[in-house]
């Protein structure tokens, strides 16, 4: 029966002349947004509707001008498997100065000008587009190239909307109210997540905080929606080119805390967060939300010598002062928190920027840098390089480079470490020089092998004191 209907509903269309029903987004009973760190979203709004038995067109106002209208897919809540979608048209003329100017090409004007000191006018035909210059034919035979004034339309040209809408023609097995859910995919909607980190005068506990950001330039509003996020890599087939929406002027708005933090799932491969409460997104809208909050979680403080600039998975950059035979640099300062329930932590945390503070002795937050993390699991540890150490440098030189035979070579190397603060520190020297089969056959201090190229020592200086760390490595 629904092919039968379905059949005849596609032989009856090219007699449909009506004028469509026409469902604006104020009518709209619920929307939720399920929004992607890629800069889209997955958007489901419910609708009421009434229509005819058999064939209807519908105007559905109100989309994103973002709008993908090739993932949409409508069903009814009503009368599931009711009804169905003949033919779909994205339509996004909207009406402005120039698409109104446009649309009038060819149709009679008004023309008010200023003509010395006398205000004229006449009546014509709009011979051209603006964009490419406005040419009106007078009804005295005399053209016009852009002239001055005024422009006044005697009639409104046909098919400009005030908002992007889907123009739809639906076949329905039953008249009457339907309730309907339009699902489809848009861009313009995403989100990051920022943390602000404040470390404790031990510096042994940080309280932590995060932060979603969401950004809306999608070309809508989604007033008390429903909140998911999806924190993971989730990879599209030939994204279509994204129009960006300008920035200028945009509000942001920082949220007020929920009631409850979002509950956090896995989902498939990647992870689920979902808000309590709804929220509203306004187009051209930046929004904070609270995504998490820690209280007295444990960190470490390191100081990571890397001399050589040779250290990239961790600090993911050249250290100052790399390259050549004698290099000079500044301990890098690391906070590692580990990512475990025992820690009072053991969420997912989604990648973004971590910002860190200590308050000074007067009670005063003092920035002390900030780092960016990557999706980090539960039971990861998170790994923040934040700055520079102005006190404890080092100089590493190469003492010698020597071919032992035609598969050896042996390289020694002395890294001297300094600490010119008042009290003592622990420093780890990182060498990220090695290849092949390598060993440490002579070294002053102890070393552990942190890779297939890495080693560390430690080194454990007094106040005001320094160091030399002196190894001898072969390599085959």
């Amino acid at each position: 029966m629904r092919l039968v209907l379905a059949a005849l509903a596609v032989l009856a269309m090219p007699a449909l002349a009506q004028s469509p029903v026409v469902s604006t987004p104020e009518t709209r009973e619920a929307v939720s947004l399920t929004v992607y760190n890629g800069g889209f979203a997955v958007v489901r709004e419910v609708r009421p509707l009434t229509l005819q038995r058999g064939v209807t067109r519908l105007r559905f106002e109100g989309v994103p001008a973002q709008i993908d209208p090739t993932s949409l897919s409508l069903v009814s809540l009503s009368e599931p498997g009711g009804l169905s979608v003949l033919e779909q048209n994205y339509q996004a003329h909207l009406i402005g100065t120039q698409s109104v100017l446009d649309a009038a090409v060819g149709q009679r004007v008004r023309l008010v000008r200023p003509l010395g000191e006398a205000v004229v006018v006449e009546e014509g035909v709009l011979l051209s587009q603006p964009r490419q210059g406005r040419i009106i034919r007078l009804d005295d035979g005399r053209v016009l190239v852009d002239p001055e004034g005024t422009i006044e339309l005697l009639s409104t040209p046909d098919g400009l909307l005030s908002r992007p809408s889907l123009l739809w023609t639906l076949a329905s097995e039953n008249g009457g109210a339907h309730r309907v859910e339009a699902r489809y995919l848009t861009d313009g909607l995403g989100w990051k997540a920022d943390y602000v980190a404040v470390v404790d005068e031990t510096e042994t506990m940080v309280d932590l905080t995060g932060w979603v950001t969401l950004t809306n330039t999608s070309g809508a509003s989604y007033p008390e929606a429903g909140l998911q996020l999806i924190a993971g890599d989730v990879r599209r087939v030939q994204p279509q080119a994204v129009l960006r929406g300008r920035t200028d002027g945009m509000r942001l708005e920082a949220a007020q805390a929920p009631a409850a933090l979002p509950s956090q799932e896995a989902f498939f491969e990647y992870h689920l967060y979902t808000f309590p409460n709804p929220t509203t997104i306004e187009e051209q809208e930046t929004k904070q939300l609270e995504l998490l909050s820690a209280a007295g979680v444990g960190t470490q403080r390191r100081l990571v010598v890397d001399a050589s600039g040779q250290y990239f998975p961790f600090y993911r950059r050249p250290r100052p002062g790399a390259g050549g035979a004698t290099n000079e640099a500044s301990a890098a300062v690391v906070l590692e928190v580990e990512n475990a329930g025992s820690n009072r932590m053991g969420m997912p945390l989604p990648a973004g920027t971590v910002r860190v503070y200590k308050a000074d002795r007067g009670g005063n937050l003092q920035f002390l840098g900030e780092d960016r993390i990557e999706h980090t699991p539960q039971g990861e540890t998170v790994r923040l390089y934040i700055g520079d150490a102005f006190d404890v440098v080092a100089t590493r030189r190469e003492v010698s480079n020597r071919r032992v035979s035609d598969t050896e070579r042996e390289v020694t190397v002395e890294v001297e470490v300094r600490n010119r603060k008042e009290v003592p520190a622990e420093v780890d020297v990182v060498e990220r020089v090695f290849w092949g089969d390598w060993e440490v056959v002579q070294s002053s201090h102890p070393h552990e092998r942190l890779d297939s190229r890495t080693a560390q020592f430690t080194v454990r200086l007094a106040a005001d004191a320094a160091e030399t760390v002196r190894y001898t490595a072969r390599m085959r």
